[in-house]
């Protein structure tokens, strides 16, 4: 078996499904709401303003690159006192290869900005995207990962050029440079000494860990886990509390309703992952459900049915089965 972070990001899958281009004229503002998904911003010419969850405005450069991993409401504007329009107010119109062109006021301008929802297969139940911060902003970590730089060029000039095929390109080097920007935070920008990052990181508990990320939907016990980490019941519970910071059964019990949001996002009836997942009836595990997530299964449904879902992509932006 791999190390359990190397597991963890094995398991995390992207799945875009929108991707817009816009060319304002200043003065403009875009207020972009909250998202059931990641969201990402790459300016590819001229200059931007961006206000962030916390309120603070920087200023964006020709390259920049910016992932909102829990897809928090922001703003991106050509100046901080401009008053921004909302995001739905936007005419579209097709584009290319599936990337739409967003009427920002004025048009054919030098700002040329990209914007993409990117969908996880998990949900705000994994505690890695618990972690990650409200704002990656790629130039911060580039000199953390060389493949970053060329990544943005690539996508720059896809962009700009606005070729044949682009579209479907600018799409796949998106989703790469999401992946690789998550992977790098991962590997040098979150190295706190407590948290489930180091807890994934200790070699006893690492392992329970990785095991139950393998099989979220297994109703594990503490006895199961406790032979996983090679210790007895009494000694396995009391460590997995101090490191972790909760007990083996509510830690067991959050990745289960994560497994489960993931099937009802897919489609499945409530019925039939109730039945996936042991519980004798579905009025239980609907109880279960909204208890840990503070949702019902069925409000998960009925907003996978409104969104469309394009082929998922591994960590790398490899489509899934290719």
């Amino acid at each position: 078996m791999n190390d359990p972070l190397t597991e963890m990001l094995k398991g995390l899958r992207l799945d875009g499904v929108d991707y817009s281009r816009c060319q304002p004229t200043a003065p403009w503002a875009t207020a972009f709401p909250k998202q059931d998904a990641a969201q990402f911003h790459f300016l590819a010419a001229g200059s931007a303003f961006f206000q962030g969850p916390s309120g603070a405005w920087s200023e964006l450069h020709p390259g920049d690159a910016l992932l909102l991993p829990r897809g928090d409401a922001h703003i991106i504007a050509s100046a901080p006192d401009v008053p921004a329009t909302p995001l739905a107010a936007l005419p579209r119109k097709p584009l290319c290869d599936g990337i739409v062109e967003l009427e920002c006021r004025g048009a054919k301008s030098g700002n040329v900005l990209f914007y993409a929802l990117m969908r996880f297969n998990v949900d705000s139940l994994h505690p890695l995207l618990q972690l990650m911060p409200d704002v990656m902003r790629a130039s911060d970590l580039a000199a953390s990962e060389p493949s970053i730089r060329p990544l943005l060029d690539a996508m720059q000039r896809e962009v700009e050029m606005n070729r044949v095929g682009a579209g479907g390109i600018l799409s796949r080097l998106a989703d790469v440079l999401t992946a690789t920007l998550i992977r790098t935070w991962v590997e040098h920008g979150c190295g706190d000494s407590t948290g489930w990052l180091t807890a994934l990181r200790n070699p006893e508990i690492g392992r329970v860990l990785a095991a139950i990320h393998l099989d979220p939907a297994h109703d594990w016990s503490v006895d199961e886990l406790a032979r996983h980490m090679g210790a007895s019941r009494s000694g396995f519970a009391q460590r997995f509390a101090e490191v972790v910071g909760e007990t083996p059964a509510r830690y067991v019990a959050r990745m289960r309703m994560h497994q489960a949001h993931q099937w009802l996002g897919e489609g499945q009836r409530v019925a039939a992952v109730a039945e996936r997942l042991g519980y004798e009836s579905e009025a239980s595990f609907s109880r279960a459900f909204k208890r840990i997530t503070g949702s019902p299964p069925s409000h998960v449904r009925d907003v996978a049915k409104r969104q469309p879902r394009a082929p998922a992509t591994d960590m790398l932006g490899v489509p899934q089965g290719a």
